[in-house]
């Protein structure tokens, strides 16, 4: 075992311990799984397309108690986007959860499987390896206040170490949930293509539930996003399947 797996390892171990240990105990009617996948007619993450292609994103989650741990994936439609494939583990723990809302910490191993390039176990840092590592905190007001704040950077296989916030808000009208987002980089970064402090996501999204039977309905999402940094402005479609 190198001693770049072993550090990432050994992070998300503790964080694994930690979230287990410090969560109440259920029992196993407490457990939520939740399978599903997104088709969407691009993949594009903070403010940049991944693939230039329509994507398939398989994901599945288990939630015991104020722990959740994500698989979640984005696999591009066309042969020729197959560089931008990625494959994200992420683990959650939900510290507080009150009339202020709840704050949530966790992080993010985001592996990009590109044919012949990206070894499952090539955990190399200064940009060279298979994987990064993104630590982050989550605050989501009550009801009354719904705005939600997100900070993260890369904390292993960037040598940027780049960070990056996010506030997001969202209501509902005319039977859809309608969503705003707007997030910046905060310096200079290889990773997101920037050369200081950007704005890099400002968005608006409508999602709604079409129904197909009285037991079925089928979410579909559309987004408007925009990249001012890079002047990039685009219209995305997905529809959503969960189990």
């Amino acid at each position: 075992m190198s001693k770049v797996y072993s550090i990432s390892a050994r992070f998300f171990g503790v964080v694994l311990m930690f979230m287990v240990a410090g969560s109440p105990c259920h029992d196993a009617s407490a457990q939520v799984i939740a399978l599903g996948s997104d088709f969407v007619s691009r993949y594009v993450w903070r403010g940049t397309d991944f693939g230039e292609s329509a994507s398939i994103q398989p994901s599945a989650v288990v939630e015991h108690g104020r722990f959740a741990a994500t698989a979640w994936a984005s696999y591009s439609l066309q042969p020729d986007g197959a560089g931008a494939n990625e494959l994200d583990l992420t683990v959650a723990l939900e510290l507080y959860r009150g009339h202020a809302g709840t704050v949530t910490i966790g992080g993010t191993d985001y592996y990009f499987p590109a044919p012949g390039a990206s070894p499952l176990f090539d955990f190399s840092g200064d940009g060279d390896g298979s994987h990064f590592v993104e630590p982050f905190v989550r605050l989501d007001g009550p009801p009354a206040f719904p705005i939600s704040l997100h900070g993260s950077f890369f904390a292993y296989n960037d040598p940027d170490r780049s960070a990056y916030v996010e506030a997001a808000t969202s209501f509902i009208a005319a039977s859809a949930e309608i969503g705003f987002v707007a997030g910046t980089v905060l310096s200079a970064s290889d990773f997101y293509e920037t050369s200081g402090f950007a704005l890099v996501n400002v968005g608006i999204t409508a999602e709604k539930a079409i129904a197909v039977s009285d037991a079925f309905a089928l979410p579909i999402r559309v987004a408007l996003t925009a990249n001012p940094y890079q002047e990039r402005l685009f219209l995305v479609v997905g529809i959503s399947i969960v189990i």
